[in-house]
């Protein structure tokens, strides 16, 4: 007579009376069912984000290329390569369609504007995130508040408040409206950027005698450089492609910007026929956007994951 032999039990837990038998699964057949799903949904993954950067990517490239066709060869043949490059569309583009003069307006009305967005920002941040004073939370968070406002809503008074100040149609005018309309996100972002960096070196500094203004500016805006470069690029998109205010307060047709001069150029190219030049105009608008992400990614990327990581 044959006997089954029976696995021996395991000792029971304290407390509990019953045996426990150890039963072994198949080999590798979790681990593989697993493997089989991560596969699935990288290949889902990496599918979706190459449809998104082609969706993206073709347009850009379609404009660069239309940019060197002369007129004839855009609506003959639209998606064929430019035969001979014209380089004579950006040449005209620059010097008759005016785009020299609204690309420095709007590199003088952004340049100033960014840098006192994170002037201003930084500091404001920076002591809302460091210091605890009564009245702390309610200033963070009109800051907060002034994010869901919208712009639409402000542009009447705003106009009736900057034309009262004399500062209607004018390049500092536009600056400090560009300024205290990044500076809500700016100092949200910021805030939660400075307290993720450590205390200990600040704390150091005044031990060794460093005041408030050195500490900030010498130790605390070094280390946040990863945060300043990705609300800088940030403030710098949304500046760029500003439309509606320039709109409102700049009109002065010396003092357009470059979102004002693209609309201009669309309607006096489109009735002259040269959409060759409308091409160029608009390559030339979208090259520094483009320019500054390639070179600063690295840090963008940088400062939106710094929080996550510490």
């Amino acid at each position: 007579m044959k006997t089954t032999e029976t696995p021996a039990p395991l000792p029971a837990e304290s407390g509990s009376g019953i045996p426990v038998t150890k039963v072994d699964l198949p080999a590798g057949k979790r681990p593989k069912r697993r493997e089989k799903e991560g596969n699935v949904l990288n290949v889902f993954s990496h599918g979706i984000l190459v449809i998104w950067a082609v969706m993206v990517v073709l347009p850009l490239l379609w404009a660069v290329m239309t940019s060197f066709k002369d007129d004839s060869s855009i609506f003959g043949s639209p998606w064929s390569l430019p035969d001979t490059l014209h380089f004579d569309n950006w040449s005209r583009a620059w010097t008759q369609a005016n785009m020299s003069d609204y690309f420095l307006n709007t590199v003088l009305v952004v340049g100033g504007s960014l840098v006192g967005t994170l002037v201003l920002g930084s500091m404001a941040a920076y002591v809302l995130a460091r210091f605890d004073f009564p009245g702390n939370r309610f200033i963070y968070y009109l800051f907060v508040g002034g994010m869901s406002f919208p712009i639409m809503l402000a542009l009447v008074p705003l106009f009736y408040v900057v034309n009262n100040m004399g500062l209607l149609n004018s390049i500092h005018g536009l600056i400090l409206v560009y300024i205290a309309y990044s500076l809500p996100f700016t100092v949200f972002f910021l805030t939660a950027f400075f307290r993720t960096l450590p205390t200990s070196v600040a704390e150091a500094a005044f031990v060794d005698g460093a005041s408030h203004s050195r500490t900030f500016f010498q130790i605390m805006v070094p280390m946040a450089k990863p945060g300043l470069i990705s609300v800088g690029i940030f403030n710098f998109l949304g500046q760029w492609n500003q439309y509606m205010l320039p709109t409102v307060l700049n009109t002065d047709p010396d003092k357009h910007v470059l979102t004002q001069g693209l609309v201009q150029l669309a309607v006096s190219q489109g009735y002259k026929g040269d959409w060759s030049g409308l091409f160029a105009g608009l390559v030339m608008a979208m090259l520094p956007v483009l320019a500054a992400y390639v070179v600063f990614q690295r840090q963008v990327v940088q400062g939106l994951t710094a929080g996550a990581l510490k």
